[in-house]
């Protein structure tokens, strides 16, 4: 009998553990202090965690050219910076105005 609970208790505690490890894997467990200008070149998008069940801390995730994702402190300015000169050039794709682009016409 004791060696069925104490089985089923360590298997408990395995997939506890298990299931603790997943939620962690896309989470910025630190920061980097500082990025150089050239490297800042290299970001092409980011993404914000929040600190709730999934993740201990908040973060900006600055998503680099080839696929590498440098977590920042959302306080610091330079991440700030980096994160508001990101959303203009990603307004800049967008045509401003809507008029110039028109559906094309059928000739039937």
């Amino acid at each position: 009998m004791r060696f069925h609970a104490l089985s089923l208790l360590l298997i408990l505690c395995c997939v506890c553990l298990a299931a603790t490890q997943v939620s962690y894997d896309d989470c910025c467990l630190k920061y980097v202090r500082k990025l150089s200008r050239g490297t800042q070149k290299h970001a092409i998008a980011y993404k914000i965690q929040k600190a709730d069940g999934g993740c201990n801390i908040s973060a900006l995730v600055f998503i680099m050219k080839r696929g590498r994702m440098i977590c920042a402190n959302p306080n610091e300015t330079w991440a700030v910076t980096l994160k508001e000169n990101l959303d203009a050039k990603s307004a800049k794709q967008i045509p401003r105005d809507s008029r110039k682009l028109r559906p094309l016409s059928r000739k039937g």
